[in-house]
C-alpha cells in the first residue's frame, strides 16, 4: 500500500509542477464550452436548459479524455529510465499498475470537479445527492479508462505511438457520444455508431443525474437524447 501511495504522490506532484499542462488541461474544456455553446443554440430543440446540457457532457468527457491520456505517464518513466529504478525496488508490477491507474483517475476527477465549479458560475445547479452520484460516475469512468489507457500504453511502447492511437480513439468516441452535439441533431447515417459507442451511455447516465431528469417521461428522455429508441426498443440510462 505504501508503494501505491508513493507512485500516486509522485505522479500528482509531477502534474502540479507542469504548469503549462495544468493550464491547458483547464483551458481546453472551457474553450469547448465557449465554442459549442453556440452550436447548442441551433441544435437544442426539445432540450431544456441547453447550456447545462452541454456542461454535463463536457464534464464527463474531460474525465474520460484525461484518464485515458494521462496513462501515457508510464511511457515517459520508461523513456527517462525511472521505470527501471522502480522495477528493481521491492514493488510488484500490480502495485505499479494500480498506482498509475489511481493517479490518472484522481487527476481526471479533479479536472471534472474544476469544470463543475466553473459550471456553478454559469447556471449549473445541483444538490449534495446529485454531486455524490456525479462523483461516483466520474470515479468509475476515470478508473475504467485509466486501465484502458495503461493497456494501450503497454501496446504502444512509445509516447508518439500512444498519442496517435489515443487520438484515433478519443475524437470519434467523443463526438459520437453526444457530449458536445446532441445525438438527436446527428444525421441518421452516423446513429449506428452512436448506439455502439459506450461513451454515449456514459454521457446519458451523467446527464440524467446532473439535469434531474428522473421525472421526465420516456418520450421526453428520448427527445432530449438521454434515452434511445433503437429498432423499436428503448434504452434508458438508469432504471428507476
Amino acid at each position: 500500500m505504501r508503494a501505491i501511495k508513493a507512485i500516486i504522490k509522485r505522479n500528482l506532484t509531477n502534474f502540479i509542477r507542469d504548469k503549462l499542462k495544468l493550464i491547458f488541461s483547464i483551458f481546453m474544456p472551457v474553450f469547448f464550452l465557449f465554442i459549442f455553446s453556440y452550436v447548442m443554440k441551433g441544435a437544442s430543440a426539445g432540450i431544456e436548459n441547453p447550456l447545462n446540457y452541454l456542461i454535463s457532457g463536457i464534464i464527463i468527457m474531460t474525465v474520460f479524455q484525461t484518464s485515458l491520456t494521462n496513462s501515457a505517464n508510464i511511457l515517459d518513466d520508461i523513456a527517462m529510465g525511472v521505470m527501471k529504478e522502480i522495477l528493481v525496488s521491492p514493488i510488484t508490477r500490480w502495485q505499479i499498475s494500480i498506482g498509475q491507474v489511481l493517479s490518472s483517475s484522481i487527476v481526471a476527477v479533479l479536472q471534472g470537479l474544476i469544470i463543475i465549479v466553473i459550471g456553478f458560475f454559469i447556471g449549473l445547479n445541483i444538490n449534495i445527492l446529485q454531486f455524490l452520484e456525479m462523483l461516483g460516475v466520474m470515479v468509475a469512468v476515470g478508473v475504467t479508462f485509466s486501465f484502458i489507457g495503461l493497456y494501450v500504453a503497454t501496446l504502444a511502447k512509445s509516447s508518439t505511438t500512444f498519442q496517435v492511437m489515443s487520438s484515433v480513439a478519443i475524437l470519434p468516441l467523443t463526438f459520437l457520444s453526444g457530449a458536445y452535439i446532441p445525438t438527436t441533431a446527428m444525421p441518421n447515417i452516423v446513429l449506428p455508431f452512436v448506439y455502439i459507442n459506450p461513451l454515449t451511455y456514459t454521457t446519458a447516465i451523467f446527464r440524467y443525474i446532473t439535469l434531474k431528469m428522473g421525472g421526465l417521461s420516456s418520450a421526453a428522455l428520448v427527445k432530449s437524447g438521454v434515452a434511445f429508441n433503437v429498432i423499436g426498443l428503448s434504452y434508458y440510462p438508469i432504471w428507476d
